[in-house]
């Protein structure tokens, strides 16, 4: 359930584009082409970090296990037997997702600081990727990677016809074969007048289906019906194809690449699960342990304790009068101290869970 403050998005049912329009594109707010594979950012990492962390069972029992060894009446162990390894194992595995997550933060501004040409005005523009905008014209040459979703307008070799390499979104590294429009691919690469184009698309909102594409083209009273075949996704490489151009019609998180790719979670592998149910095992173990500890304490304390109070006092906490017993009965007080005893040996018990588990 969202929060009553959390404003869903209104959702996109079709998109609508009209091509070298920044202007009407804006409207609509669609995404630009910047992405972020990223889990965290300065901000977020410590928070984040130490709760995903303590997802893992044995992580947050040695933080309870912290908490009852503040309490004086039922720890006889110093806090820092846990804490030293508590916090050694919380640093290692926060610096090796620092590590990883350091690493996308470079793959990610790699990505978007490439480079792009984008028509404006008539004239080819360098461009960033992530300053690319929906609706721009953008030119790409062989061996360059498709900075977005672009439908194909006219390319360097005969019908319109241009080859791609789509390794990065479903390994293949056989060629594929992709045509523009017969009416499109006629503009050639003549900048003037593929910066006059303005045709107007209207498509299916952003998915995550790759072989599947349904749009029209409106272009001078004119309406061509759009396919597939007719698309470059972003990921793809130009291949033995000098050049081409292309409308950008999904950019940055709204391509079927980064709609496959998904948001960068926090993933529970086999092993993870695995340790989880082996720790739920071994908390019951230590818990019947405890507890018949505890109940053979309070059978000793009800029997034989409380004439042993000279060498082995109560807490001050135990409802207990020597001089008046019939004020508190034994059994109250025997109560106490049996919890207080359970407690205890679930800390003088700890090493029955081993922290080195999840260190990997």
């Amino acid at each position: 359930m969202k929060p009553c403050w959390h404003k869903e998005p209104p959702k996109e049912l079709e998109r609508r584009i009209r091509a070298n329009d920044r202007e009407y594109n804006f409207a609509f707010s669609y995404a630009n082409n910047f992405i972020s594979t990223s889990k965290y950012n300065i901000l977020t990492f410590l928070p984040k970090n130490l709760f995903e962390q303590f997802q893992r069972l044995a992580n947050a029992y040695f933080l309870f296990l912290l908490i009852l060894q503040l309490i004086p009446q039922i720890s006889s162990l110093t806090p820092f037997t846990t804490i030293i390894p508590l916090l050694s194992v919380l640093t290692l595995t926060a610096m090796k997702d620092a590590v990883d997550d350091i690493q996308r933060h470079r793959n990610d501004n790699l990505v978007n600081n490439r480079q792009s040409f984008v028509l404006q005005d008539g004239k080819l523009m360098a461009e960033l990727w992530h300053r690319v905008q929906v609706g721009d014209v953008i030119r790409m040459e062989s061996d360059q990677f498709v900075a977005a979703d672009l439908l194909l307008l006219s390319t360097s070799e005969p019908h319109g016809l241009c080859y791609i390499e789509t390794a990065e979104l479903d390994g293949e590294t056989n060629l594929k074969c992709r045509q523009a429009l017969p009416e499109t691919a006629e503009m050639g690469e003549d900048n003037k007048t593929i910066g006059l184009f303005n045709g107007e698309i209207v498509c299916e909102p952003p998915n995550n289906n790759l072989s599947r594409f349904e749009g029209t083209l409106q272009w001078k009273d004119t309406k061509y019906a759009l396919d597939n075949d007719k698309l470059l996704l972003r990921g793809c490489k130009l291949r033995n194809t000098k050049w081409c151009y292309g409308v950008v019609m999904f950019a940055g998180p709204d391509t079927k690449l980064m709609q496959n790719s998904g948001k960068t979670v926090f993933k529970r592998t086999s092993i993870d699960r695995f340790m989880n149910t082996l720790i739920i095992g071994i908390f019951l173990f230590l818990g019947v342990i405890c507890l018949v500890c505890t109940i053979s304490a309070g059978i000793w304390e009800a029997k034989h304790g409380r004439y042993f109070q000279t060498y082995l006092p109560w807490e001050d906490i135990v409802p207990w009068n020597a001089t008046d017993p019939e004020q508190y009965p034994v059994g109250g007080a025997v109560t106490v101290i049996a919890l207080l005893v359970f407690f205890s040996y679930v800390i003088v018990l700890n090493t029955v869970v081993p922290i080195s588990l999840y260190v990997r």
